[in-house]
Formats: structure tokens, C-alpha cells, sequence
């Protein structure tokens, strides 16, 4: 996570079958074979990156919360809103009521609204849901959209967002759902690579996330942790002892949490300021102290209808520098190498190499940093998921005879 991003000037990237067969100096480019037509883009001096990776989005939801907004703008705290029946719930309401359809349409918009941004990669939640027919409904529109659309999507089960209202006064029945109901199907069904669970201070509980935690583990999925954003509950450390891929959100996270990741080392901290700026708070997630400690950092959206109503993750670049004290150079990895670990696909994505998918993200612009420089309004030159170009100017037909993509 240092500085040293690897810059090759005057480079050229060959491609092959949706990865990346050669990177390097142009003068040092292999032969292209005179009987093959080879498709080439010229990016005019523009700086290319790795694809981008979000490695943290509600994406599937239904309804909005604009009106929350406007409580909060006017002073109202966000715990009081879902007192009162707003938050997580309101959501919650929506999405049992939308169809499959709706809830796979609007998905599908917000999805191209973040590859014109220059993502090639996202991790998509469930959470909206609370009930076995529900969950399973998000969870397969999330594979749908995998499927459908040219982003490479990573599905996460979050049936442990909070408890459904139905459960009130009766916790242990709603964990029971999730663990005994809601676990083995998805797992059954092959709807999710990952199961979270929203730790916190009247969610769930240290002992609680450990229960579905390692029953996810059991079934065979991995897992995630949304730590340490309201209150610090321990929650990192029970991620670093449970081997989870990442722990999310650490705005409440002390030395000890920090100490914790280091030594651990396999488990992302995933940085969310979209939703510290969002929410109106001053207390912003300790970065610059994670990565003194080396600890592996990504940044991402957290899109979502009510704490982060953001697609742009160029953007959550911009408040990493400004806000959170990293460099350029570590926002970016943070939003490819970082972002990548922290989704499990880190030995496939995040990297322009050989033997890496082709995701790349061609910036209008000569320098990787006006990447946060040029903040919300950053739209790529061009972006290729698995060497297919999905947005910008296309490509050129160059045949190979003496000439080079």
C-alpha cells in the first residue's frame, strides 16, 4: 500500500480472451501475428488504470430516503429516525414490496452508473430483506444482474442487517432464522461467495455475529464484518479471529483494533467516507494509521438509500485524500489492488499483469492522480471489463499487418 503504483510510460497492454496477455514499453511489444486482426484502442498519452473495485454496496433496494435526509439536514440524529421507524426498517418495508423486476431494474441503472465511472468490479448486499422469501428474492437478482451485466459482481448475504421488526423482543428467534433458514438455502443455492453481519451496539451483538458467523463458515462461505462504525464493539477482532476477508466501516476503531489487523495481516479494512460525509460526523476512519501499520486498505461507496446515496467511487477517492490523509497513490490502490483483496479476488483483479482479467479503466486525463484531483467529475475515457470495451469511444480495427494495438 505504499506509493511505488508501478508507472510504465509509453506502455502497451495486449489482451486475450477477457485477460491480459503482455504488459510493457511499447518498443519492447511482442509480434503480432500478420494472419491475426487485431482490435486496438490508441489512448492518446491518457493515463490507464486497473479497473476500479467497490468492494462495499447495497445496491439492491427499493424505495428511497430522501425524506431522512432532509430530518437529518434539519438536526434530527440517525438513531432517532430509526427509533422512530425509519433506517434499515423503512427500507426494509419497500423491498418486501417491490418485484423481483423492479428491484433488478433500478439495480441495473445504478450498475451503469458506476461503470461510466470506471468500475469493473462490485460487491453487491442483501439486508433489505429480513425474511427467507425476501433475502432470496435480492440474492437472486443480484445473480441475475452477474450474469446480465458486463460488471463483475461479487454477492454478499447480509440477512443479519439488523432485526426485523416482527422479531422485536425476540432476538434469538430471528437468529435462529438466519442460521438455520436463511444460511443453509443460500448456501444450498450457491446465492452468495460471502455472509456479513452488522455488529453493532443494539444490532447484533459480539457473541450474536459469532454465532452466524461461524455458521457461515460451516456451510462453506466466507465472511465479512461491518465493525466499529457507531460504537466500538470488538467487532474487528473478531473478525481477525474468524478470518474474515474484511472488517468495514472502522470510524470507532482504537490502536487495538489497528494492532490486530497488522498482525493478522489476511483481513481488509474497508473505509467508507461516503458515509461519514453523508451522516453529517466528524469522527472519520483512522487510515492513515492502518496503513502506517500495513495493514491492507480499500475504500468503496457504500452505496446505499440511507447512510451513502453515492455510485461515484472516484469521488470517495477525493474524500480519502482530503479527509483521511492518504496519497493519491494509496487512494488508488485502495479502489484496484485494495478492493480487490478485499472481495477474495485480489490474485485475479485489481492489477494491470499478465494473467489478470482485462479490466481497465482508460482516465481522460495523462496523470493517475487527477483521479481524486478532478473530484465528481472524473468520467473515464474508456472502461473494458474482460477485454471488452463498455463505455467511451469504442474500438478501432487495426489489421496487424506491421501495425501494434
Amino acid at each position: 500500500m505504499d506509493d511505488n503504483l508501478g508507472v510504465i510510460e509509453n506502455a502497451q497492454l495486449f489482451m486475450r480472451d477477457g485477460f491480459i496477455d503482455w504488459i510493457g514499453q511499447g518498443d519492447e511489444a511482442p509480434p503480432v501475428n500478420p494472419d491475426e486482426v487485431v482490435e486496438g484502442m490508441d489512448c492518446g498519452g491518457r493515463a490507464v488504470l486497473p479497473g476500479l473495485v467497490d468492494a462495499h454496496t447495497h445496491l439492491v433496494f427499493g424505495g428511497d430516503r430522501s425524506d431522512e435526509f432532509a430530518r437529518r439536514s434539519a438536526g434530527e440524529s440517525y438513531e432517532s429516525i430509526a427509533k422512530s421507524g425509519g433506517g434499515i426498517q423503512s427500507t426494509v418495508r419497500a423491498t418486501r414490496l417491490a418485484s423481483e423486476e423492479e428491484l433488478y431494474q433500478s439495480a441495473y441503472k445504478r450498475l451503469d452508473a458506476m461503470c461510466q465511472r470506471g468500475v469493473t468490479t462490485v460487491e453487491v448486499k442483501s439486508g433489505y430483506g429480513l425474511d427467507l422469501e425476501t433475502e432470496l428474492k435480492m440474492l437472486r437478482v443480484i445473480r441475475r444482474l452477474a450474469a446480465d451485466h458486463p460488471i463483475h459482481i461479487i454477492s454478499t448475504f447480509l440477512g443479519a442487517h439488523t432485526v426485523p421488526t416482527e422479531y422485536l423482543g425476540k432476538r434469538e428467534g430471528y437468529l435462529d432464522v438466519v442460521c438455520e433458514e436463511m444460511l443453509p438455502k443460500v448456501a444450498e443455492d450457491e446465492l452468495a461467495t460471502f455472509c456479513d453481519v452488522f455488529c453493532e451496539e443494539g444490532v447484533f451483538t459480539i457473541d450474536e455475529s459469532r454465532r452466524i458467523l461461524e455458521r457461515a463458515l460451516g456451510l462453506g462461505l466466507s465472511v465479512k464484518v461491518h465493525g466499529e462504525q457507531l460504537h466500538r464493539t470488538g467487532a474487528t477482532k473478531l473478525a481477525v479471529e474468524l478470518g474474515a476477508v474484511s472488517v468495514d466501516h472502522l470510524e470507532r476503531a482504537d490502536e487495538s483494533d489497528i494492532r490486530s489487523l497488522a498482525d493478522h495481516g489476511e483481513t481488509t479494512a474497508v473505509l467508507l467516507p461516503g458515509a461519514t460525509l453523508f451522516l453529517g460526523w466528524d469522527v472519520w476512519a483512522p487510515a492513515r494509521a492502518l496503513l502506517d501499520a500495513g495493514v491492507t486498505v480499500a475504500l468503496a461507496t457504500d452505496c446505499n438509500p440511507g447512510s451513502c446515496m453515492c455510485d461515484d467511487l472516484p469521488l470517495i477517492t477525493t474524500l480519502a485524500c482530503t479527509r483521511l490523509g492518504m496519497s493519491p497513490a494509496e487512494a488508488l490502490r485502495a479502489v484496484t489492488r485494495g478492493g480487490a483483496h478485499a472481495v477474495g479476488c485480489g490474485d485475479t483483479r485489481g492489477r494491470l499483469a499478465p494473467g489478470y482479467a482485462a479490466d481497465v479503466c482508460v482516465l481522460d486525463a495523462a496523470r493517475e492522480d487527477q483521479l481524486p484531483y478532478r473530484f465528481g467529475r472524473m468520467n473515464p475515457h474508456a472502461v473494458i471489463c474482460a477485454g471488452h470495451v463498455v463505455a467511451g469511444p469504442g474500438i478501432i480495427p487495426l489489421h496487424a499487418g506491421g501495425m501494434k494495438p
